[in-house]
């Protein structure tokens, strides 16, 4: 028992969860901005 240095939190889990979901939402964000102007500007060559 001497020899345990466990700490009372550890914050590397989370951490890891949440800079995963940062990325995530700003990996839809980005997809979401090539969808629409992508979009339009396909829709302005065709018309």
């Amino acid at each position: 028992m001497f020899g345990l240095n466990l700490p009372l939190v550890s914050w590397t889990n989370g951490t890891i969860m949440i800079g995963v979901f940062v990325l995530v939402c700003i990996g839809l964000v980005v997809a979401l901005l090539l969808l629409i102007f992508g979009g339009s500007k396909k829709q302005d060559k065709a018309q």
